[in-house]
């Protein structure tokens, strides 16, 4: 039976799905790291002890808030901002968003708890009736969006897609959002305003922007696709603890505890929506993300690194860099850094947009040839997850 099936699977034709257009929307003029503090504002009125520490490690010299620096406010909300990068990538492709069938959207925060983020965004879109879907978590909810797109489009579900990823952090990493915590932890412990390391560590690694694929069946005619050859995720939760995380508190044993077990007023006090993370766990974990699900993917995929043309990891500092490299050659597939390619520098981190705004780069710089293979790595530190991308370029 079952050589009668591969041998039924062999003769049927496999559909195909290919990124025939990319953009990215980056809200307002780039910030550098001086100016960082100018437009988020000083919790309590004070520099950051921790600001130029990590600006030096992390080694990101600008990036993009959806804040306006002259008043402070807001000039976007992320599901706007989604939608401007989908609006730049009709009208950069000539694809008519009123014969869109399916939308797939994928942030670590919406604008709100409910409804999700993908029918906000269809509403700032405006057209027609079509297949909406969100999906949750952190950096890697993007890769799991353009996954179902991608599957959508593969299966033949729908006769195209879109798929984004898109982050506004700076909607919680403004000063403001920490006033409470610091009065809170100035009438306890009568010291200097001040807040706890790991929330401070993410206001200078976070940044704004949103990305925008499109995938249709056949590439395009005259111009460069990118055949999405598999897309491949994996959780470590069964193993590893909660190292990234927002709307919720650690407890003293280690458990996560959810923001509707505390009081509006702990919201404020104990800043319960900001984001955190375990900077000491995720130093000891992120080769994790890599070499549980990477060894059985090689041999699975058969990869080499010498047909690796291209290697785009998702890296939250330059300081992962090497560690990152490091794993990958402990498990066979050491890629020079010569043939990596981010965008980190000058773009910040923008979590689950970060592959989008990096491909699109890379995609419109006319270096990509065809035949060339890209390996797309996006590590996620809320429990350790991770995901594979696979492109051909055609």
């Amino acid at each position: 039976m079952s050589n009668l099936l591969a041998q039924m699977m062999r003769a049927w034709p496999m559909s195909e799905a290919f990124i025939t257009a990319t953009a990215a929307a980056l809200p307002n003029a780039p910030v550098d790291n001086e100016s960082i503090e100018a437009v988020l504002g000083q919790i309590g009125g004070k520099p950051s002890r921790a600001r130029p520490i990590i600006l030096r490690q992390n080694g990101i010299k600008s990036r993009h808030y959806a804040i306006d620096p002259a008043n402070g406010l807001p000039t976007h909300t992320n599901a706007s901002l989604t939608a401007e990068a989908i609006r730049t990538l009709a009208q950069t492709s000539g694809f008519a968003l009123d014969s869109l069938r399916c939308l797939v959207t994928g942030t670590s925060m919406p604008d709100q708890i409910m409804p999700n983020h993908g029918v906000m965004v269809h509403g700032e879109l405006g057209n027609p009736a079509c297949e909406v879907v969100s999906t949750a978590g952190i950096c890697l909810s993007g890769l799991a969006a353009l996954k179902y797109a991608w599957l959508a489009v593969k299966g033949e579900e729908t006769a195209n897609a879109v798929a984004t990823g898109s982050e506004l952090s700076s909607a919680i990493l403004r000063a403001n959002c920490f006033s409470e915590e610091s009065a809170a932890r100035v009438a306890a412990l009568s010291t200097q305003p001040a807040i706890a390391f790991e929330k401070d560590f993410l206001r200078w690694m976070l940044s704004d922007g949103a990305g925008a694929f499109l995938i249709e069946p056949r590439p395009r005619a005259g111009q460069t696709n990118l055949r999405i050859d598999w897309i491949e995720l994996s959780s470590a939760a069964h193993r590893l603890p909660v190292c990234m995380y927002s709307g919720s508190e650690r407890s003293l044993d280690g458990k996560l505890v959810g923001w509707a077990q505390f009081s509006p007023r702990q919201w404020a006090e104990k800043s319960i929506f900001a984001v955190k993370q375990d900077v000491k766990l995720l130093d000891r974990h992120i080769g994790d993300a890599m070499q549980t699900p990477l060894p059985a993917l090689i041999m699975r995929r058969d990869l080499k690194a010498e047909e690796i043309d291209w290697f785009l990891p998702h890296m939250s500092s330059y300081y992962f860099q090497q560690l990152i490299f490091d794993a990958l050659a402990q498990i066979g597939l050491p890629i020079p850094f010569d043939r990596w390619f981010t965008n980190l520098e000058t773009k910040g981190n923008t979590g689950s947009a970060s592959i989008f705004i990096m491909l699109d780069e890379l995609y419109r710089s006319r270096r990509l040839v065809p035949g060339e293979r890209l390996l797309c790595f996006v590590p996620e530190s809320g429990r350790f997850s991770s995901g594979f991308m696979h492109l051909t370029v055609v």
